[in-house]
């Protein structure tokens, strides 16, 4: 791989680049927000002032991460027109956000929420399904950062023809992510998450240009497949129907409920900036996860008879050969570089930042040490924090699987929160009792059929984990008798 485009000296140098600017940021805007009180709201919220333009980057870094294009080409190279739904998925999770996100906003006004248990704690009062909620976050939390870590040691290796490691990139990457996020919190993430976003939108846009160019386009590629792997150009039969929709479905409730993007919502400096940059959100699936799955079905006849393991590092291949063919597609390729790699860092601090959150307001905070203030508070959620990336890392050291299905396996436990987020925000007759023995059952049924591989008739296990959470969370909440106090606690929480 000694011709490729960034092996050597110029990979590095690139990586130190786009490095030292997200180390950057972090440091500016620490000297910049010195002065300020250093509470919950203002390190984990950036105050609540995060108007629509950083605020519509923050979203897109948040659902559009590194695995959207390390992972996704990958995965349209693999299934071919099968990955078609990956557009879908981007598409209902804006749904999934406007069924509660405009409401969440208010209500997270009113009464100063913080972390994304605190809306479940206002709601139903109960130390058990505030601590099971925000034990399931914090799977889910972990899943996705070890997915971003992941992303980060095959999009650098592969960028850089393997000149920078696997393991070095990863090293690397994490600890500038650890440092900056340290320094400025989600001020720090948001303006990051806008630089790369920037950048991941132009290289992206660029780099399907000169696939087309360069490796034949689309048609070509699809005559090519039809020749060599037809089965690459049909749809789901039977139960693939029956697992795709669950799939879609699945996606589309857990991603809506991402804990970091819960914060973001908190974050927002007014409902207009929160509804506005929504609206913007809705047509980033066209022009992120639609030209990443033709970049995926290009490099079908680009680069064919990849391996699963190969194959996960095709975009990296595709941009070193496009990158040297002249010096217009080689910059667009160093941004290209770097926007993939500040996307997947980005991801990874608003991951690690809502983490650290959790356990420095919701555990710490309430159970161990109720008596400190926010800013010691905050210190062990920092530290807590290093702790877990660092066990993280060895896992992240030889990872246990694709991208895709490290992707897949958070939603499965995370969805099981759903319930008592979206139907508590409108039903007042919801009990707390029906609400944790659903979420109880449910998570145990999802964990089960997860982690056996269980999925009968195709249906995802998170499914159905969550059909038997609301057959208990509704029914029981028909059944059980609420009491006065109850139902004014409900009342108020969501009026």
């Amino acid at each position: 791989m000694e011709d490729l485009a960034f092996s050597g000296t110029s990979g590095i140098m690139i990586m130190l680049v786009y490095g030292a600017l997200m180390l950057g940021i972090g440091i500016f805007t620490y000297l910049r927000n010195k002065g300020l009180h250093q509470s919950h709201k203002e390190f984990y919220l950036g105050g609540g002032s995060i108007g629509m333009f950083v605020l519509f980057f923050t979203f897109f870094a948040t659902q559009y991460s590194g695995n959207t294009i390390v992972g996704y080409a990958p995965t349209a190279y693999r299934m071919g027109f099968m990955w078609l739904q990956s557009i879908t998925f981007f598409i209902l999770i804006v749904i999934g956000y406007m069924m509660f996100a405009p409401r969440l906003y208010v209500l997270s006004r009113k009464y100063n929420f913080i972390t994304p248990t605190d809306f479940i704690e206002k709601r139903f009062q109960s130390k058990g399904i505030s601590i099971l909620a925000a034990i399931l976050m914090l799977y889910g939390l972990c899943n996705f950062l070890l997915e971003q870590i992941v992303a980060i040691g095959h999009g650098v290796s592969g960028l850089t023809g393997g000149t920078v490691p696997y393991q070095a990139a990863v090293i690397f990457f994490v600890t500038i992510m650890i440092i900056y996020g340290w320094l400025g919190g989600m001020r720090s993430v948001a303006y990051t998450d806008t630089m790369q976003g920037i950048a991941l939108l132009v290289g992206v846009a660029i780099l399907l240009v000169g696939a087309v160019i360069y490796f034949g386009g689309v048609p070509s590629a699809t005559d090519y497949a039809a020749t060599v792997s037809p089965e690459k150009l049909g749809v789901p039969q039977g139960d693939g129907i029956v697992s795709w929709f669950s799939m879609l479905v699945l996606v589309m409730i857990g991603a809506a409920i991402y804990p970091h993007a819960i914060q973001r919502i908190y974050a927002a400096k007014s409902e207009k900036a929160l509804k506005n940059s929504l609206k913007w959100m809705a047509w980033m699936p066209f022009v992120t996860s639609g030209l990443v799955f033709l970049i995926g079905i290009i490099g079908i006849q680009a680069f064919p008879g990849l391996n699963e393991g190969e194959s996960e590092q095709l975009v990296g291949m595709m941009a070193n050969h496009i990158a040297s063919q002249n010096a217009f597609f080689y910059w667009a390729m160093v941004i290209l570089f770097g926007g993939i790699v500040a996307a997947i860092v980005s991801t990874a601090d608003s991951v690690l930042l809502t983490l650290s959150s959790i356990i420095s307001k919701d555990i710490y905070g309430k159970y161990i040490n109720p008596k400190a203030d926010d800013k010691k508070q905050i210190l062990v959620g920092k530290l807590t924090g290093v702790v877990l990336v660092a066990a993280l890392l060895i896992i992240a050291w030889y990872p246990p699987a694709t991208l895709y299905r490290i992707f897949i396996l958070k939603f499965e436990l995370l969805i099981q929160i759903a319930p008592a987020f979206i139907l508590g925000m409108y039903w007042k007759r919801m009990n707390k009792h029906a609400v944790m023995t659903g979420m109880v059952i449910g998570t145990v049924i999802a964990a089960y059929m997860a982690f056996t591989g269980l999925k009968p008739f195709g249906i995802a296990s998170g499914l159905w984990g969550l059909m038997v959470n609301l057959v208990f969370s509704v029914g029981l909440s028909f059944l059980l008798k609420t009491s006065k106090t109850d139902k004014g606690v409900a009342e108020k929480a969501i009026s």
